[in-house]
């Protein structure tokens, strides 16, 4: 991963194509389909390098999803069944409450970011203003 890392947090879209390269031949012979896949799917994972170091980073950072849909299957892996799935909706929205309630921290970036955001998503600017 410390690897594949230096692709996605490389400061240019050239340096990554570099760091991509310099991933497949160390690895390409344990786990050929990983730069394959890369390779493949270049267009749309470089795209991202348009945005600034600190969009990215929030793009490439997934921790908080990771955290959410853990607390969300912590909440549900006890029940084996839902009468239907309006009752597992129910119980999704509750525990979405109350994992959001626990929600206070703050990025000291989040200015700066969120006007690059309002910037590069202008035709998005009430949903942008709202965050």
């Amino acid at each position: 991963m410390t690897d594949l890392k230096r692709v996605y947090t490389a400061s240019t879209v050239d340096i990554a194509r570099l760091e991509l390269e310099a991933f497949a031949e160390k690895w390409d012979d344990k786990y050929p389909t990983i730069s394959k896949s890369w390779r493949e799917n270049w267009a749309a994972l470089s795209a991202y390098f348009k945005y600034s170091a600190e969009v990215r980073k929030i793009i490439y950072t997934t921790n908080t999803v990771e955290g959410f849909n853990r607390q969300l299957r912590k909440v549900t892996k006890n029940k084996a069944v839902f009468p239907n799935d309006d009752s597992l909706l129910k119980m999704l929205y509750l525990a979405t409450l109350d994992i959001t309630k626990k929600w206070t921290g703050y990025r000291q970036d989040w200015g700066k970011i969120h006007a690059q955001l309002m910037i590069y998503f202008e035709e998005r600017r009430a949903i942008l203003n709202n965050c």
